[in-house]
């Protein structure tokens, strides 16, 4: 009796470190990059709050560049019409990336701007928005690495296709990221 018994709780013991073990651990790395994900859309959406009033100062000066404001509302509607942890949302937020650097050049070109209290106040907001963007971001990135190689690898790839755990995209940089935008007069 005391054998069997001991049997069983072996099976048991093995069943889990085989099965429960490996699956436990993609449930929680799963979970993981879902959270981090979370946290980057937390200060996504500071910045979408943060940029319409950015924007609305900085029309009065410079009311014929009307381009890169454009490209910024476009990237605001693609952020909110994208479901939450898409591929979509990422473009979203890379598009919004380009276009606020384009901004930051534009605002370089007007002095009068830059010496604005409530501009400059908004700014700070914003690159301080962006320094915590840039590193949930990069924590997002680490995480998603680490879940997307135990899928990728034995065994958890058995278990990965077994029960439908998908990789996680990255953040990365945009196509012509490397090139500081230029704005012309």
């Amino acid at each position: 009796m005391v054998r069997t018994l001991l049997i069983i709780a072996a099976i048991l013991v093995i069943g889990y470190l085989v099965f429960g073990a490996p699956y436990n651990r993609l449930v929680a790395l799963d979970q993981q990059a879902q959270t981090q994900w979370a946290q980057v859309e937390t200060v996504m959406q500071r910045r979408m709050d943060l940029i319409p009033n950015l924007v609305e100062t900085t029309k009065g000066y410079v009311k014929h560049e009307q381009k890169v404001f454009g490209e910024i509302a476009e990237a605001q509607n693609a952020w909110a019409k994208a479901t939450p942890g898409s591929p979509q949302k990422i473009n979203a937020a890379m598009s919004m990336d380009s276009a606020l650097g384009r901004f930051m050049v534009l605002v370089q070109a007007y002095p009068q701007l830059q010496a604005n209290q409530d501009f400059r106040a908004l700014m700070d907001e914003l690159e301080g928005t962006e320094n915590r963007i840039s590193v949930e971001r990069h924590r997002y990135n680490d995480i998603a690495k680490e879940y997307n190689t135990a899928i990728a690898s034995f065994p958890g790839m058995l278990y990965a296709r077994m029960f439908g755990f998908k990789a996680k995209p990255y953040f990365e940089a945009t196509a012509g990221a490397e090139k500081a935008p230029q704005v012309k007069f």
